[in-house]
């Protein structure tokens, strides 16, 4: 493999079902052995990224792989809140002042009854993060530069479960919905 095991590190492939459909998102390690037993196929790798060697085979690392056998999905109409979800829905920008957002802020101060929710919830910048505090946005003027609602599509699942959406993944997940 190389490099000292620096291809098994952080980065992610995209897992998507026998229809195209994201699933998730996996350690390379996995959609390796998924190839590798012929359970997946490879969509996409970065031909000038790393690649994977044994005594056997040689492959360049993928980025996207696709089962070979559809996989039934159980629907949740509920898409889970995180972090990484919120912050795609709002486009890392703060609903305040359109900076780059680095905090979430509950809209009603979670000290004053404010619930933890798509419809409370906004990614935020530090700054006003911390000039709005416990207040509430009519006690300063404020106004939030969209509507906060819970995101719709299938993608969602994988947004909220990843930080970092690889290029490569753009045609596979409706990224402009997101």
């Amino acid at each position: 493999m190389g490099r000292g095991g620096a291809v098994w590190g952080k980065h992610r492939v995209l897992l998507l079902n026998a229809t195209y459909e994201p699933l998730t998102a996996i350690s390379i390690r996995r959609a390796v052995v998924l190839v590798l037993r012929e359970r997946a196929d490879v969509v996409h790798t970065d031909e000038r990224g790393p690649a994977i060697h044994s005594a056997d085979v040689s492959m360049p690392v993928p980025s996207v792989i696709r089962l070979r056998t559809y996989v039934r999905v159980p629907y949740r109409a509920k898409i889970p809140m995180t972090r990484a979800a919120l912050m795609h829905r709002d486009r890392f920008r703060c609903g305040y002042c359109g900076a780059k957002a680095d905090t979430i802020d509950h809209v009603v101060p979670r000290s004053r009854g404010g619930a933890h929710n798509w419809e409370n919830c906004v990614a935020c910048c530090a700054s006003c993060n911390h000039r709005k505090a416990d207040r509430l946005l009519s006690e300063l003027g404020w106004t939030l530069r969209t509507a906060l609602t819970p995101p719709k599509g299938r993608h969602w699942r994988l947004l909220a479960t990843v930080k970092e959406i690889d290029p490569s993944w753009s045609q596979y997940i409706d990224v402009g919905a997101a």
